[in-house]
Parts: structure tokens; C-alpha cells; sequence
């Protein structure tokens, strides 16, 4: 029986995970959240390995606060790049295939097509810039890891997120203003985990980075109309397109991830 280990358990990726063990009982699980694995110690990560010995490690501990990590990076820098440092030294050292989630954001958006695993990353924020530190930390340290690069990741029962955020102002009956100008595609953070547990099911060899969304291109704008249509509120709420918005950290206006 495998063994997988899942960090950052309490998130809506580590959520959706636990939901579909039971599919899955020829793998033995263990989640843990921030508060009973810390990455960024390092000692408490190798303690972690020893007592469960795990075949395959799950990194969702990640810092997403994008707009705060341009005002106060050190928390960003701890958990994405030392974090993963930490994660990464251990697989090596137990022989220990890592999977784990990056972004989008590791591109600037400038280009007008969809971006593939290969295309040159060049992040504008600091969000970005970690998590691409964190991808070449891995690249240079594990030859049996898969980098899964997502984008607009929503769950309809745990949040937050945006899907539940427009759910719950439409709910109210609140006016909505929504950018049309940043593209890209939403992923089901349940699709995701199901393609996870499928790699690791399967005993998936092809390593290295991979893209994996839920593969429909929209703006912020259309995905607010569809989760509005999708819940039967088309009447009762008033949305329109907010066109450009300003925030603190810079954001690729195309996000599209092309799945190879």
C-alpha cells in the first residue's frame, strides 16, 4: 500500500483531497494542516517522514495572499521557497516522490496565446516570483517530482475563493462589478485532487512540470456570470463588467494555461 503524505490539508485543495480517499483504498492517507505540520521547520518536516515513511508527498502549503506578500514578503519567501526547500531536501533524502502546486502567476500574461510547461516564466508580483523559486528548488534537487501548475483554483464548498465570494454577494442581492480584462481558466480544486490521486494511483512516471486546469478560457467577469447562472440567479442579481481594477500586486491579464 503507498503512503501519501498531504501538507496545507486545511485548504480547499487539501479538503477536496480528504472527500475522495475513500475511492482510493489502496493508499494509506495522512493530512496534516499548518498547525500540525509546519514546513518552514525543518526538523518538524524530516520528524514528519520518519514516522509515516511516506512513497509520495502532496505539497498544498502554500502563502497566497498575493497583494499582502508585495507589502510584507518574508511570510511568502518562508513558506514557498524555504518551505519547499525543506520538503524538497527530505524527499531527496527518503527517496520520496513530490508533487506539488504552483501558478499561473509565474508568467507575466504579456503573451496573447496560452502559455505551455515550457514557455520561459517571468513573474511580476512577489506571490510569483516564490513560487517559481520554489519550482527551481525542486527542478535542481528531485529527478521523481511533479511540479502541477494551476490557475483560478475554486471549490464549490470550501472557501474562501472567488466561486463562493460571487455566491455569497449574489445571495445578498449585492450589484456586482467584475474585471473583464485579465483571462483564464478556472479549475475545480475536485478535478484537481482527483487528477493527483490518479497520478499517484497509477504509479505515473512522467515527471517534471505539467499544466492542469479545467481547460474553458473566460475573464473574471464570465466566470461571475456562469457561477450566477449556474446557482439560478440570473434575475435577481445585477452584474456588470468593472473593466480594469486596481490592486496592490501586479496581475497577468492572460492566465491561460494550455494542458499538454
Amino acid at each position: 500500500m503507498k503512503r501519501v503524505l498531504v501538507t496545507g490539508a486545511g485548504g480547499q485543495l487539501g479538503r477536496s483531497l480528504q472527500e475522495i480517499t475513500p475511492h482510493y483504498d489502496q493508499l494509506e492517507f495522512l493530512f496534516l494542516e499548518k498547525a500540525e505540520l509546519d514546513i518552514t521547520d525543518q526538523g518538524a518536516v524530516r520528524k514528519t517522514f520518519r514516522d509515516f515513511s511516506p512513497d509520495y508527498c502532496v505539497n498544498c502549503a502554500a502563502y497566497t495572499h498575493v497583494d499582502q506578500a508585495e507589502q510584507t514578503p518574508e511570510p511568502a519567501y518562508a513558506i514557498n521557497v524555504k518551505g519547499v526547500e525543506n520538503l524538497t531536501r527530505v524527499c531527496q533524502e527518503t527517496d520520496t516522490t513530490l508533487l506539488h502546486i504552483s501558478t499561473d502567476y509565474v508568467f507575466d500574461g504579456r503573451k496573447k496565446e496560452g502559455y505551455r510547461p515550457e514557455d520561459r516564466p517571468n513573474p511580476i508580483n512577489v506571490y510569483g516570483k516564490t513560487k517559481l523559486e520554489g519550482e527551481r528548488i525542486i527542478q535542481q534537487h528531485l529527478q521523481k517530482f511533479f511540479i502541477i501548475r494551476t490557475s483560478w483554483l475554486y471549490s464549490r464548498k470550501y472557501g474562501p475563493n472567488f466561486y463562493l465570494t460571487i455566491l455569497e454577494k449574489a445571495k445578498k442581492g449585492e450589484r456586482l462589478s467584475v474585471t473583464d480584462t485579465q483571462i483564464g481558466c478556472p479549475t475545480d480544486a475536485a478535478n484537481l485532487a482527483r487528477h493527483i490521486l490518479e497520478l499517484i494511483r497509477t504509479g505515473n512516471k512522467d515527471f517534471g512540470i505539467s499544466h492542469f486546469t479545467d481547460g474553458e478560457v473566460m475573464s473574471w467577469y464570465g466566470f461571475a456570470e456562469q457561477i450566477i447562472r449556474e446557482q439560478g440567479l440570473s434575475d435577481q442579481v445585477y452584474l456588470d463588467k468593472g473593466g480594469n481594477y486596481v490592486t496592490f500586486a501586479r496581475r497577468p491579464e492572460n492566465s491561460i494555461l494550455i494542458i499538454e
